[in-house]
């Protein structure tokens, strides 16, 4: 039984994109499932295929070398974090991107900050 299914799908993409992997496959979940589309929206996926019960991830690699050089999970089921919209953090100086799970659904940094809203801070990824 798996503690923290966020943390898996974010290490499963880690290993893949170290072995080189085309793609990896997740167990399904809506909030896995929105955060694949949010990393396929920013360019960090090439491509995002939901089946009944697994989402297939497409990795994308940029002259050999993955898109994706970091995922940190922030929120752990030990230490959940909140921030408001002024408290969003800024990933790499801007280069990366942060996830959230806000009351409008699961977003991006630059939409929950846009929209104003805060919410439990999920991950980070540059």
């Amino acid at each position: 039984m798996l503690t923290d299914p966020i943390a898996d799908m974010l290490t499963r993409i880690r290993n893949a994109h170290l072995a080189l992997h085309k793609e990896v496959s997740v167990p399904r979940s809506k909030m896995k499932e929105a955060m694949a589309t949010i990393l396929k929206q920013e360019g960090y996926v090439e491509d995002v295929r939901v089946e009944d019960r697994d989402i297939t991830i497409e990795l994308k690699y940029v002259k050999g070398r993955p898109a994706i050089t970091g995922l940190k999970r922030i929120s752990k089921p030990g230490r959940r974090v909140y921030v408001n919209h002024h408290g969003i953090p800024r990933v790499q100086n801007g280069l990366g991107i942060c996830i959230l799970s806000t009351s409008q659904g699961v977003l991006d940094g630059v939409s929950a900050h846009t929209q104003k809203t805060g919410g439990e801070l999920l991950c980070e990824v540059w």
